[in-house]
């Protein structure tokens, strides 16, 4: 997700690594901090592959600063990724919110909705933290208070998301 939330911002406008290095923390917010050790290879990485460039810039002291562009290739790569999202990228929340914030650069509504449709149809299987046997536990099934208020927090964030992708897709 990270490869994809730099293609995405990217696609938005050219950045120097250290903004677009707080845009990404911006968005996966205090959960999954971005490091510079994780930041650069994958920055690297996607230079080497064609899908961004970098030109050098003269910086405000002795140092060189780097800007990062998206090629048409990592364009068409974004593009890629954003409508084949499936699997992890739909079921785990914070890799999907990374592909719900530049979902809006599919051109085609259509392939934007086939996104939704498949976490939707995520979201509509039954599921819980807790089993018994094959049973999904709902709060109601337990008398622990936390287990029963992360079941509560659960169930309403799912069913305040199943609405709003309802209707997006009527």
């Amino acid at each position: 997700m990270l490869e994809l939330a730099i293609l995405g911002f990217l696609a938005e406008e050219p950045l120097h690594g250290y903004q677009l290095r707080q845009r990404i923390a911006q968005l996966s917010g205090h959960a999954r901090p971005v490091s510079d050790g994780s930041l650069y290879p994958a920055i690297n990485r996607l230079v080497s592959a064609g899908l961004l460039a970098r030109q050098t810039e003269p910086g405000a002291s002795a140092a060189r600063r780097y800007t990062l562009t998206l090629t048409d290739a990592g364009r068409r790569e974004l593009l890629r990724r954003l409508r084949d999202a499936d699997g992890f990228a739909i079921s785990d929340s914070t890799r999907y919110f990374t592909v719900l914030a530049f979902l809006s650069h599919l051109p085609d509504t259509a392939d934007q909705h086939a996104v939704l449709r498949r976490r939707l149809e995520f979201l509509e299987q039954p599921a819980s933290f807790f089993h018994d046997g094959d049973r999904p536990l709902g709060a109601d099934d337990t008398d622990d208070p936390y287990r029963r208020g992360m079941l509560t927090i659960a169930r309403a964030t799912s069913r305040a998301e199943r609405s709003w992708l309802r209707e997006v897709l009527a």
